[in-house]
């Protein structure tokens, strides 16, 4: 299928992160599957997690749905593209609409990419799951595929030739049968991606050098990253401030 938006988007992202020298590694694209549907189940520590993260089905010929807030389809400029890309919006008020869209996309073949923590984590550990990535690969029969990446969200981002090393892994397939325990197999999957991400922060190339360098570290080994729990707080904080930006804009 022609796909006069996405290939151009791609050709751009990799010109642009060729200027800025970034250093990808990404293992386990065997994994992805050459033809078929498949939910790419990614840890979210960004708010480009669906730029890199899509890079690891580039190998199999493979593009990646993914499905987003709908405020991005909202955007005059993030729009077009999304529609263009034929990216699956998330309307929190309309759940069930997104998940038939997800899985209509499952059972055409696609790969549907779904960020089950919902919300990034700033404690470079993993948060709790929600089983909506479960439901879908079970209703439409397809495999699950555990995808980590390393990246922050509150470290100040460097612009120009930063030569940044991603890190990107895919796990072997889960299975979610229909009808199978969704909350069992979620379960499954994170303890997948737990080790993966485990072993990519072992073995990333960029060690810390020094104390102001640990920031992608998480607590756990010795890093300045959030403990989850310090994390959890600072994510409610940030709720309620834009519960209260909300309140003030649409007034009584």
């Amino acid at each position: 299928m022609a796909e006069p938006v996405y290939r151009p988007v791609i050709g751009f992202a990799r010109l642009l992160f060729a200027v800025e020298g970034l250093r990808f590694s990404i293992s386990g694209s065997e994994n992805v599957p050459r033809t078929g549907g498949a939910v790419m189940v990614i840890n979210h520590i960004s708010y480009l997690d669906f730029a890199y993260a899509g890079l690891a089905a580039r190998p199999a010929g493979r593009l990646v749905r993914f499905m987003a807030k709908q405020e991005v389809f909202d955007h005059r400029i993030s729009g077009p593209l999304m529609r263009g890309m034929r990216h699956i919006p998330v309307d929190r008020e309309s759940g069930a609409n997104s998940f038939r869209a997800a899985v209509a996309a499952l059972r055409d073949g696609e790969i549907v990419g779904v960020f089950p923590e919902a919300t990034i984590s700033r404690s470079f550990e993993l948060k709790e799951f929600k089983a909506g990535a479960t439901r879908m690969a079970s209703a439409a029969k397809v495999p699950l595929l555990p995808t980590v990446r390393i990246w922050t969200k509150d470290h100040p981002k460097r612009l120009g030739r930063t030569k940044v090393a991603i890190t990107i892994s895919v796990g072997e397939p889960v299975e979610a049968p229909r009808g199978a325990d969704a909350e069992a197999a979620t379960t499954e999957v994170r303890r997948r991606m737990d080790a993966l991400l485990h072993e990519a922060q072992r073995t990333y190339p960029d060690q810390p050098s020094g104390e102001d360098d640990r920031w992608w570290l998480p607590a756990r080994l010795g890093g300045s990253a959030p403990t989850p729990e310090v994390a959890a707080k600072l994510d409610e904080e940030e709720r309620l401030r834009r519960a209260e930006r909300r309140e003030r804009r649409d007034g009584p």
